[in-house]
């Protein structure tokens, strides 16, 4: 069973915070081709009287329906999403709604006996959107579209919980699809350094939730996971995570994909690494006070600054025991780009890259491009100090520092990320928490092999791919990792660096060939299908609870 209508509701819709925008505006163009502006997203706006560049405002889009929704006290803007495909969006201004919360509250206590007792935070705020866009979806069936189509609303993570919610109790007819990209609670009990897998089938979910202070976004994940027409996660680790910790196994799996028209070709694609590979060294050179040239080999990871949870300590662990590794065949500039407390660019380095000359002595500092607030606490530069990792001259392994999100107006490098990722040669992404893991997806479309673990829901299906463990060779270097095997998996990385060193040139083409392949297995054409089989149980349990409702 197919939809007629496709509602898609996300914090990130026109609003590029993290992976979940990455899901939904690659994934779009597929779904957009198949169903012609039937797909419709529904965003928060909170760019009036600013440009938003990821939104192409169109008012007479349907502007006779605009009109009822301004009447129902729905303040709406409506265009398409500046991304392949162009899908059509709805922004609503979510605050007129604050002064009813604790009615809106109250009614879904009364309703799904969702605790919201405990909010603070981003909830108040996230529940108050998507309490929005449940109104709109509501208001836009009313107006427009009848029992006869065959309506999905999904929703994604716990900030739309509360609409999908509202979804099903006011507007039965549509099917409801909730997708959590990563439980709340799972995520906490990671980054509080609680050992997550070994005793992941012990924990009880709500009384972690009270542990660790989460009662009231893990109270509309569980709740809302319960209750609608089909619930969804992006991997089979994070499904066990689900089944344990919401006691819900989700109903499908969607696992996330890519599109290749982010990758450039033939010339443009060895035009762009050249421009990427300049621009690092230029920065590294500068802040160094080195001439390192195109033969070092670069490397990077990056994410959220989520420091256990992405791996980032370990990862720089191993950086450290590289330095003395006498199997590293060549010298490596490792990057770390993770934003940040960042405030502003370096201005000793800007006047420097503006005098475009080269320097022999280092920046104070020469670990970072950015300026942070709070550099003392800052978890990279202090893990760097207690190594004395100083990017002497004469070291192996250089690391730079980039606090900041790399959206090509940062005031150093001023060029996006995709178009700085396809520079590198290796990425390492050895994530302790993980649901999916867009960032080594990314790398290996862009032809760079990777590291990754066996506990990111990429590492897992990488390893499908071989049917065993997947190495270097093929492409992605999947680290066993464990609740306890840090010292570990820091010597495997090290290790690979120093095969991957190695390699000649031949080797090199090879891999990365290897990597290439992998990405287009994961394209959006080979794993919409998923998303087809979650539509068709949504619809039929919708059909069958309208049914017994009746």
């Amino acid at each position: 069973m197919c939809p007629d209508y496709i509602f898609e509701s996300s914090w990130e819709v026109c609003n590029k915070v993290g992976g979940i925008y990455t899901v939904l505006s690659t994934r779009a163009k597929t779904l957009q081709d198949a169903m012609p502006d039937k797909l419709i997203f529904i965003g928060p706006d909170f760019w009036a009287g600013k440009e938003n560049p990821l939104f192409i405002e169109d008012a007479t889009l349907w502007a006779d329906w605009k009109v009822k929704a301004e009447n129902e006290g729905l303040h709406v803007r409506t265009g398409r999403w500046n991304i392949p495909g162009k899908p059509c969006v709805i922004l609503v201004d979510f605050n007129p709604f604050y002064t009813i919360k604790n009615d809106i509250y109250a009614a879904l206590w009364n309703e799904y006996q969702v605790d919201s007792l405990h909010a603070y935070g981003d909830y108040d705020e996230a529940s108050m959107f998507s309490y929005a866009a449940g109104r709109v979806v509501e208001c836009f069936y009313q107006y427009y579209l009848s029992e006869e189509d065959k309506v999905v609303y999904q929703a994604h993570e716990w900030m739309t919980g509360l609409g999908a919610l509202y979804v099903q109790k006011h507007v039965p007819e549509i099917a409801t699809i909730f997708t959590t990209h990563a439980t709340s609670i799972g995520r906490s009990i990671a980054g509080n350094n609680k050992p997550l897998y070994d005793y992941l089938f012990a924990y009880n979910g709500n009384q972690m939730a009270d542990e660790l202070n989460m009662q009231s976004k893990h109270s509309i994940e569980r709740q809302t996971a319960h209750n609608v027409d089909c619930f969804t996660t992006v991997s089979d680790v994070t499904d066990n995570e689900c089944r344990e910790l919401l006691d819900k196994p989700a109903d499908a799996v969607l696992m996330n994909g890519f599109e290749s028209n982010f990758v450039p070709k033939g010339v443009a694609f060895t035009n762009r690494r050249k421009k990427a590979r300049a621009k690092m060294l230029q920065v590294a050179n500068a802040l160094l006070g080195t001439n390192m040239t195109d033969d070092v080999m670069i490397v990077a990871t990056s994410g959220r600054y989520e420091f256990k949870n992405k791996g980032i300590d370990v990862y720089l662990e191993a950086l450290n025991r590289s330095l003395n590794d006498e199997n590293l065949q060549k010298e490596v500039l490792a990057f770390v780009e993770v934003p940040g407390w960042m405030a502003g660019p370096r201005e000793d380095l800007q006047e420097r890259l503006a005098e475009g000359k080269e320097f022999d002595t280092p920046l104070e500092n020469p670990f970072i491009t950015h300026r942070l607030h709070d550099m003392a606490n800052d978890h990279v530069t202090n893990m760097l100090k207690r190594f004395n990792m100083q990017n002497r001259p004469e070291d192996k392994v250089k690391v730079i520092f980039v606090p900041c999100y790399l959206d090509g107006v940062d005031g150093i490098f001023n060029i996006p990320y995709y178009d700085l990722l396809i520079g590198n040669d290796l990425c390492v992404y050895p994530s302790y928490y993980e649901p999916w893991g867009y960032t080594p997806l990314e790398s290996v479309a862009f032809h760079i092999p990777c590291v990754t673990t066996s506990l990111s829901g990429f590492g897992m299906w990488a390893n499908t791919l071989k049917g065993g463990e997947s190495e270097l060779v093929d492409g992605v270097k999947v680290i066993n990792r464990t609740d306890y095997n840090y010292s570990e998996v820091a010597e495997q990385i090290k290790n690979t660096l120093a095969e991957f060193s190695a390699y000649n040139e031949k080797e090199v083409k090879a891999v990365r060939k290897k990597a290439a392949l992998i990405a287009e297995k994961a394209l959006w054409k080979n794993f919409i299908t998923y998303y087809y089989d979650a539509y068709d149980i949504a619809l039929r349990n919708a059909a069958k609870r309208m049914q017994e409702e009746n």
